[in-house]
């Protein structure tokens, strides 16, 4: 771990002092900046040093082929690939004609700080070059939340002694990247994958615009800048075919400053002509120009203020907490907030990892913290879903199903997966998207939505399961052949989480089509229909381990052979995937990640509070903790069980998963669901709070030196305020059209009115089971209170 002084633990911000280029890379993803439509991440303004540039645009990517030894019917046969787009945030720097470089000179102070309130990315640098000249360097850089298009830069020199200074403003198209994929093939596309179409300039304002070459995109970014500066400055203008620079040279006085503000526009379209990208982008610049950096500032502001008054989390008695669930909701946001019919990668748009691709952890994690949240983001992202539903329909055809399938893994909507056991056996996805439909829909109580959107996602996707299972001679309707959450167990049968996701599924399904008959119809649906889904679900076979008392992960993974974890440890072999073979995981009993225990959160009110208990101390024994997406879900299910010390290491793995690098892997950007886990943690975990049956219910408890939990949360046009203390708990709404609002307190139903306190006592649960243990070497990692850090040896995804 790194000197904490270097990362203060402060409530609303992320503040770095000094640089440590052996963690340039982390920081770089730590202090992206997004509207999840651009996203742009924390390179230096000057280019150099840097580990891994990156700008991204949600869904613009390369098209590359996916390789096999050998051929297999319904195998995806291309993947698709995030590019790196044209960098408009380089603002390069010369005193006296020596290059600002960190590299060289002094650095007598360096600061970035990323405020959370007012979505900007703040440096402030003092450095003296190798001639002794000092200088002293102020940015501010965002990425508009209001003006989708655009990302702006204020950016200031100001001398200490009379210099000479010259910045050079640039946008530059196919950068050198790092550590491109291995296969000749992909690199051969990533390697300049921009094709040059058309460059223009004129006074200080440039643009180009490029096209990929298998995808057939078209992407054009331009810049305008704006100069305040002593008189006797110079400009120039130079455009080329990958890159534009606009050049300013001044001299300056002892503390004279000259101050650029850069508007950086990016338009992309796979159908657009050219003239049509050219204007928009262009039409972009000029009503950001209009706007200026004032006024850009305030409009941000004003957005994340509104953000907060019904996302904010309150923590005492955990300062690194406090400040990470901000850092991740403040992320999550950033990720989602104009995606606007576009997905929401597992990365979001803070670096390349996962290729830029969407799986299921949007649905799982990060949409229910969205619509809680800002529940028009969590609109936009299953609109999204819905508008990829041909490709689901032909997916699913091919594969000899009906309904849709969804892919496990996409950028624009196809199967990129090249891995049938941990892809499209994964058909769990479907229901994870049906459930965020259904949530949607509860949460909000927007019946458009429901009609429009929720209703096609529901049908299909229950068309697809019931063609999937089948009546078996016991009478139960099981669903063979898939692989769950827990990707070391794959192509298993009944799958306890699948299955009972798809019960609701095929339950909501029926309920919405019967709702909306007249739409339902137009889909093709009839009461024959409906009545197999209702009749599928009431029979939904739930395997059960007698012998323990537990459900089973599935029908036959409890009775798998032991996992010899000693062996796994003393060799040093996490994460097993990169050091067993799958032989060796498939037909023993390991968990990969919470997958039964995902179960007993998302689908809790089908078992009993013993049986919880029971089959989370069990399965804590078998969960390896290889993939990001695990320590949330056991922080939740432990809280509910009492297991509170477990839950709050649990909260700290997976709120701390980035600030910390604990996977070693944060360089390639962020992990967004795990960054929604912090909050799931929190407001499901000690919070205790569940929507079974579209009832909001809380049952809340605090862990040992937490004194105080306060989150707000949008639930039905009302904005709810629940305040948890070591002894009671209060609720508070402050706006609702009906002016209450009915809530469950410990499964009692109570009213609050707007205007009015409802305190209630806390009730302690008295853990009925033993201190889970762990497979050996695997414990959560305690990670005290410190800031960002190097990494910890531990999981991979």
């Amino acid at each position: 771990m790194i000197d904490i002084d270097r990362y203060p633990v402060e409530p609303w911000q992320l503040r770095e002092i000094g640089v440590d280029r052996d963690m340039l890379g982390q920081s770089e993803s730590l202090f992206a900046l997004s509207n999840g439509h651009i996203g742009i991440r924390g390179n230096l303004d000057e280019g150099d040093p840097v580990e891994l540039p990156g700008t991204y645009l949600n869904s613009f990517y390369e098209s590359r082929p996916l390789p096999y030894a050998e051929a297999g019917y319904g195998y995806p046969e291309s993947g698709q690939t995030i590019v790196n787009v044209t960098n408009g945030k380089l603002i390069r720097l010369l005193v006296d004609d020596e290059p600002f470089d960190l590299r060289y000179g002094e650095i007598v102070h360096h600061e970035r700080t990323l405020d959370l309130r007012a979505g900007l990315l703040h440096r402030s640098v003092e450095w003296i070059s190798p001639s002794g000249r000092t200088i002293r360097v102020r940015s501010s850089r965002m990425v508009s939340l209001t003006q989708r298009a655009i990302v702006a830069i204020h950016y200031e020199v100001e001398a200490v002694e009379a210099t000479r200074v010259v910045i050079q403003s640039e946008l530059v198209a196919n950068e050198e990247l790092p550590g491109l994929a291995g296969d000749p093939r992909v690199a051969a596309l990533l390697n300049k994958p921009l094709e040059f179409e058309e460059h223009r300039g004129v006074n200080l304002r440039a643009l180009l615009s490029h096209r990929t070459r298998a995808s057939k995109l078209r992407v054009a970014a331009a810049m305008d800048h704006l100069i305040d500066a002593p008189d006797g400055f110079a400009t120039e203008l130079v455009v080329d075919r990958d890159w534009a620079r606009v050049t300013v040279g001044t001299a300056l006085e002892p503390g004279q400053k000259i101050t650029l503000t850069k508007y950086v526009a990016y338009g992309w379209s796979g159908e657009r002509s050219l003239p049509a990208l050219r204007d928009q982008v262009e039409a972009a610049l000029t009503a950001v120009v209009h706007t200026g950096w004032d006024e850009l500032v305030r409009e941000q502001r004003g957005v994340l203020d509104e953000f907060w008054l019904g996302a904010d989390v309150e923590v005492d008695g955990d300062p690194a907490i406090q400040q990470a669930v901000r850092f991740a909701l403040f992320h999550v946001y950033q990720a989602a907030a104009r995606a606007e019919g576009r997905a929401i990668a597992a990365k979001g748009l803070t670096g390349p990892g996962y290729d830029g691709h969407a799986f299921w952890d949007t649905e799982s994690f990060v949409l229910p913290v969205l619509t809680a949240t800002a529940p028009k983001a969590a609109a936009d992202a299953l609109r999204w879903r819905l508008s990829t539903i041909d490709l689901a329909l032909e997916r699913a055809r091919t594969l000899r199903l009906e309904g849709a399938a969804f892919a496990w893994r996409t950028i624009r909507g196809e199967e990129c997966s090249g891995y049938w056991p941990a892809g499209t056996a994964a058909m769990h996805i479907n229901a994870d998207i049906a459930a965020a439909a259904i949530r949607q829909v509860r949460w909000t109580g927007d019946t458009k939505f429901e009609r429009e959107i929720a209703l096609p996602l529901l049908i299909q996707t229950a068309r697809l399961w019931l063609s999937l299972g089948y009546h078996g001679h016991d009478g139960r309707f099981h669903i063979d052949g898939v692989t769950g959450p827990d990707e070391y167990s794959a192509d298993v049968d009944d799958n306890t989480y699948t299955n009972l996701m798809a019960k609701a599924n095929l339950m909501c399904a029926a309920e919405v089509a019967l709702r909306h008959a007249r739409d339902a119809d137009a889909l093709g649906v009839t009461d024959t229909e409906r009545g197999q889904w209702e009749a599928a679900a009431e029979v939904m076979a739930v395997s059960y381990d007698h012998r323990r008392g537990i459900p089973a992960q599935d029908r036959n993974f409890n009775q798998h052979d032991e996992f010899p974890f000693q062996v796994a440890f003393d060799n040093d072999q996490y994460p097993l995937l990169l050091h067993v073979p799958y032989f060796g995981l498939y037909r023993r009993q390991v968990v990969k990640q919470a997958d039964l225990v995902l179960a007993l959160h998302w689908c809790g009110n089908h078992f009993s509070a013993e049986e919880k208990a029971r089959a989370f101390s069990y399965y804590e024994t078998l969960t390896v903790r290889d993939s990001s997406l695990s320590a949330c879900t056991q922080a939740i299910v432990a809280a509910e069980v009492g297991q509170l010390g477990l839950a709050h290491d649990y909260l700290r793995e997976a709120a701390l998963m980035d600030l910390h690098n604990l996977e070693n892997n944060t360089r390639d950007g962020l992990h967004i669901a795990s960054l929604a886990g912090a909050w799931l943690a929190l407001v499901a975990g000690f919070g205790g709070m569940r929507d079974h049956g579209g009832q909001l219910s809380f049952s809340p408890q605090l862990p040992d030196g937490m004194t105080r939990l306060a989150f707000f949360v949008r639930w039905q046009d009302v904005r709810l305020r629940v305040e948890v203390r070591p002894e009671q708990v209060e609720y508070s709404i402050t706006d609702g059209p009906d002016g209450h609002v009915t809530l469950q307190h410990y499964g009692e139903s109570f009213t609050v009115h707007v205007g009015a306190v409802v305190t209630l006592p806390v009730k302690r649960v008295a853990p009925l089971t033993g201190p889970p243990r762990q497979p050996v070497g695997r414990e959560p990692q305690r990670i005290g209170d410190h800031s960002p850090g190097k990494a910890v040896p531990g999981s991979l995804s």
